[in-house]
């Protein structure tokens, strides 16, 4: 099981949970929590959508709210995350891999949009690499024999 956890659960959670969800296929249960549950941001929503990957009916939430208290993986995804990440029973792995933070986001809508694409595009990219480095159950038993 893997815990994205962010500072507001809106955006950069939202994305990482969608991306490695779509990478570990049925091999992982991904969940995503911040430290406050600001609603789901509706660039993120549409970016991800871009991409074909719909966040939309995922929830903002809290680890308050997770139906889960045990994680093999526990990943930050900004530093208020990391200093604030409550103790969960267990061995998690702890992964920090800051990203920018989208409350930075300014312009035009286009211009955010654009910001929100590089975002979710670099979310992709760390989830990709760490569902093929991590979640060892996507190789198949026969193949993982020969390697």
């Amino acid at each position: 099981m893997i815990l994205v956890f962010c500072s507001g659960n809106s955006s950069r959670g939202q994305m990482a949970e969608g991306w490695i969800r779509y990478y570990a296929g049925g091999s992982a249960q991904v969940y995503s929590a911040g430290i406050e549950a600001r609603g789901l941001n509706l660039h993120a929503v549409k970016s991800m959508m871009e991409a074909v990957i719909d966040i939309s009916r995922q929830k903002s939430k809290t680890t308050v709210d997770l139906p889960v208290k045990e994680f093999d993986y526990i990943i930050t995804l900004c530093d208020e995350a990391k200093e604030q990440c409550p103790q969960f029973p267990g061995e998690a792995v702890r992964i920090h891999h800051p990203f920018a933070d989208t409350s930075s986001f300014s312009g035009s809508e286009e211009e955010i949009l654009s910001s929100f694409n590089a975002l979710r595009d670099e979310i992709e990219d760390f989830a990709f690499d760490f569902v093929h480095h991590n979640i060892r159950s996507l190789i198949p038993e026969d193949l993982e024999n020969i390697l």
